[in-house]
């Protein structure tokens, strides 16, 4: 609601009631606070107030207070409270309109949505229904529309569209004129063939008929209109295959014609002309976006003759309506706004103005819908401007179309959810997010849904979603998320959807209350309520990505309502954002217990398990995204190849060589991450996940690669894996990332995966039998570890600074060491965490005769020892505990090895006795 009455309330000895004053004055925005509501007494109120506060509540409110006790009964049947009736938002079928009939018999206006609805009306039995809207009228058949309008033959206004009435004829126009002899307006978006003989029933018959709009139609009988001599004003917008010459002549006669609506046809230069020179008394001619007339008019041409304005989009759409109120002041830049201050001067200019307001909120929303190209400056330039005029309309149907054209024209691209920021950002420069804001907290359903969808498709925008959070956006969002109306829920959701990409707004929406509110959402809605679900699951990934909001997003119970929704909901979209939200929720493995709380969910591993099979790209990315985080912990790890999830993402390496880069990566993730444990990266191996992973290896992105090179390295520490890493070409693979990847972790990796395959007897790879490939493999085999070899030794080569490790071989100053050390390290291998089998292997390679593979395992453990990484302490305890400090200091001496290997030995000496130090200490 826009207003509301504050009263103060004052305690009466005498009487022990709460009298209401009415002068009190508060510095908040009139709601009553809970303090208040609480010591309220309700069934003192006075009946007047009761029925006002009624009048807030929509029909199925008002029916549950009603039902409370006999006062309230009698009150909330009052037959003001039920004049009007927005449908749109509620299940209105044959049953719903049967038990409000009772309460319907004055009901004088009705709002519906859809076909379903349109054939409950008739069971309403209102019979003195006057006006009758209906949206989504696509599927309204002439039957329903002809049975409606003989149940109501008080009827003075029916409307249906904006969208397409494509099943509706002129036979049911022709019914609506014999059974509606009282209608004044009549307006009809769609119906393909408007007859001559439907209109001259119309004039024979409605004789009080005043505004007509055929729009969107394929053909109109421009002639018969001519005999609608009492129309005052006639829309026919988008109608196709008009005879204008015809038209022009006939229409032009009609004797009380004072606005005519020409817009998005194929209307011409002369025809314009003739209609604006011609017409007696029209006042408006409105052309917007008419190619043929804009292709030929000059820039000479006239907008304002004699009283009468010419509305296109090239002309000051403002100045123009201004010249219509004579005491618009030159300073006045805002006229249709201007208007309304002073709208009561003149009769006859209300209605005009009120005509236009009708006429650009239809036009506006048709070019926001098709947005052609052509019209992006008139956007800027002043589309915007006039959006934000139409959402001050005293017209809530003209408010709503105002909101979701806002919504509609800053969308570049939907699937993507792409707004274009030139547009999002005029309308926050001129007021708009204050303006949308403040419908939001109307009392009217429609309004808030479509205020809050224009606001959420704007917060994509990071400027404009810093502005609705600076002005108390958020706090709005998180109470319609509140609503019992689903679709208010649902755009008010999606408003913290976006809002919560900002790293920014996510402490100011759990603050709000948002994160119970968006779990609420999917325990209230989680049944075939889709796009309800998927926006809350949506703004709850978002919020899970933070450390602080991920902790209360597990304690308020999301968990268990993202899995719910992982188990039970059949939508992709859903799917997608609950495994987005889990994947999230166990990234913080490290500073949280939501990664354990994860797996102890029953039934979670073996959702996104399944989910890994998907046949939406989406849905399996971020399920093997969520494995992948789950991964990191040892006991998911067991857990998740017990849900099958081994042999559900060799399947899905397998498949994705041709699917999106972040697919690929999360794919070789998850097997990386399960790799860690021997029994798992036994059976990768045995279940044929080599083969895919040398694969994604050879892939020339720098994220897929690596991470397969990651998983290969673990598995290549197993010999069985290493022979299938031979045999299987991984060993080429890996050669071109250990000397080509831009990634440095990729190039470590690879080295690493092949110095664990050569720091064997190459006798132990020769395949039996008498196989000629075998054959050829053994043959080449020696050759293979030669190259391997040099590229491992030009890997670590590659990070020498000749005069750095001269002076680390004469000295073992700390200066010297940390200069070497600094060079070489790369940083991202502090996050490797290695076993005490694979250190002690490298310890063990610190003794093969290769130098290659002695410098190469040196350089290894110098990264997993260097402080301040993450398992720095984890490795240089595993050392100590394998008396590597012997071998090492061998290898330093070793007057063979070479001076990499001295050096990087030293340096991991002085790693293990800082370490030693800090742990005294």
């Amino acid at each position: 609601m826009t207003r509301r009455v504050r009263r103060k309330l004052a305690h009466s000895k005498e009487k022990n009631k709460e009298i209401v004053g009415s002068n009190s004055e508060n510095p908040d925005d009139g709601c009553l606070r809970s303090s208040t509501i609480c010591d309220l007494d309700w069934m003192a109120l006075p009946d007047d107030t009761a029925i006002q506060l009624f009048s807030y509540l929509n029909y199925r409110d008002r029916a549950s207070l009603s039902a409370t006790c006999r006062t309230f009964r009698l009150l909330g049947s009052s037959p003001c409270l039920w004049d009007s009736l927005d449908l749109r938002y509620h299940k209105f079928d044959i049953a719903a309109a049967q038990s409000l009939s009772s309460r319907s018999k004055n009901l004088r206006k009705l709002r519906f949505l859809g076909a379903e609805s349109a054939d409950a009306i008739i069971s309403l039995e209102a019979r003195d229904l006057r006006e009758i809207s209906g949206d989504f009228c696509r599927d309204i058949t002439d039957a329903t529309l002809s049975m409606i309008a003989a149940r109501h033959e008080m009827l003075e206004c029916l409307q249906l569209g904006p969208d397409v009435c494509e099943r509706i004829t002129s036979f049911a126009i022709r019914v609506i004129a014999l059974c509606c002899p009282k209608l004044t307006r009549l307006q009809i978006s769609g119906v393909k063939e408007v007859t001559g003989e439907a209109i001259n029933a119309l004039a024979k018959h409605c004789r009080q008929l005043v505004e007509v709009a055929f729009m969107e139609s394929n053909s109109v009988d421009e002639l018969a209109l001519g005999n609608l001599t009492s129309v005052q004003f006639l829309s026919l917008a988008g109608t196709k295959n008009l005879k204008w010459n015809s038209a022009s002549c006939v229409w032009s006669k009609l004797p009380k014609l004072v606005g005519l609506d020409v817009s998005r046809t194929d209307i011409t230069f002369s025809s314009v002309m003739r209609l604006f020179l011609s017409s007696q008394y029209l006042k408006v001619l409105v052309a917007l976006h008419c190619p043929v007339f804009e292709a030929e008019v000059d820039n000479h041409m006239t907008y304002n003759h004699k009283g009468k304005i010419l509305l296109t989009v090239f002309n000051d759409i403002f100045k123009a309506v201004g010249s219509l109120f004579v005491d618009i002041t030159e300073n006045e830049s805002n006229n249709l706004s201007y208007w309304r201050k002073v709208k009561s001067i003149d009769r006859s200019m209300d209605v005009i103005a009120t005509w236009i307001e009708w006429i650009f909120s239809h036009f506006l929303l048709r070019i926001a819908e098709n947005n052609p190209k052509e019209l992006d400056a008139f956007w800027i330039k002043q589309g915007a401007a006039l959006l934000l005029d139409l959402l001050q309309s005293s017209q809530e149907d003209v408010q709503e179309r105002a909101a979701n054209s806002i919504a509609t024209f800053v969308v570049i691209d939907d699937e993507n959810a792409t707004v274009d920021s030139q547009r999002a950002e005029v309308v926050m420069q001129n007021g708009g997010i204050q303006l949308l804001l403040d419908l939001a907290r109307s009392c009217r359903e429609g309004l808030q849904s479509e205020a809050a969808k224009a606001i959420a498709n704007l917060s994509v925008d990071s400027k404009v979603a810093k502005a609705v959070a600076d002005i108390g956006g958020i706090n709005i969002l998180v109470g319609l998320a509140r609503s019992v109306n689903r679709l208010v829920a649902e755009e008010a959701a999606g408003g913290l959807w976006n809002l919560s990409v900002g790293e920014e707004h996510k402490g100011a929406i759990a603050e709000a209350g948002g994160i119970k509110v968006l779990i609420d959402l999917i325990y209230k809605w989680h049944a075939g309520n889709d796009g309800v679900l998927e926006r809350a699951a949506g703004a709850l990934a978002n919020l899970a990505a933070d450390d602080s909001c991920s902790m209360e997003v597990a304690v308020a119970g999301g968990v268990h309502a993202l899995v719910m929704l992982a188990r039970s909901c059949k939508f992709e979209g859903v799917q997608e954002q609950a495994a987005r939200a889990l994947a999230n929720l166990a990234a913080h493995g490290d500073n949280n217990n939501d990664n354990a709380a994860v797996r102890r969910e029953a039934g979670a591993l073996e959702a996104l398990v399944q989910l890994t099979s998907s046949q939406h790209e989406g849905v399996r990315q971020e399920a093997a995204g969520a494995l992948w985080n789950l991964s990191f912990d040892d006991k998911n790890r067991e857990a998740i190849a017990a849900a099958g999830g081994i042999t559900a993402l060799v399947s899905l390496a397998q498949s994705c060589s041709n699917s999106s880069q972040s697919l690929q990566e999360r794919a070789a993730g998850a097997l990386w991450g399960l790799s860690v444990s021997e029994a798992n990266s036994i059976a990768i191996g045995q279940e044929g996940g080599v083969a895919p992973l040398i694969v994604l290896a050879c892939s020339d992105i720098a994220d897929v690669h690596e991470t397969a090179a990651g998983a290969l390295w673990n598995l290549a520490f197993y010999p069985t894996n290493a022979l299938r890493i031979v045999e299987g070409g991984g060993v080429p693979a890996l050669i071109h990332l250990c000397s080509s990847s831009v990634s440095k972790m990729a190039r470590l990796m690879a080295a690493l995966a092949l110095a664990y395959v050569f720091d064997q007897r190459t006798e132990e790879f020769a395949p039996g039998g008498p196989s000629s490939e075998g054959t050829s493999k053994t043959m080449n085999l020696d050759e293979i570890k030669r190259v391997a070899l040099k590229k491992i030794e030009a890997f670590v080569l590659s990070f020498s600074v000749p005069q750095n490790f001269a002076a680390a071989m004469v000295s073992s100053a700390p200066k010297a060491l940390g200069q070497v050390a600094e060079a070489v390290r790369i940083p991202e291998a502090g996050h490797l965490r290695c076993s005490a089998a694979e250190i002690g292997r490298f310890v063990a390679m610190l003794r093969n005769p290769s130098s290659i593979l002695k410098a190469c395992s040196a350089f290894a453990l110098l990264q997993f020892t260097i402080p301040g990484g993450r398992h720095t302490l984890h490795h240089t305890s595993l050392l100590q505990n394998a008396g590597a400090s012997r071998v090492l200091r061998a290898a330093a001496a070793a007057t063979t090895a070479p001076i990499e290997a001295k050096v990087f030995a030293k340096i991991i000496l002085r790693n293990l006795e800082h370490h030693h130090l800090e742990a005294l200490n």
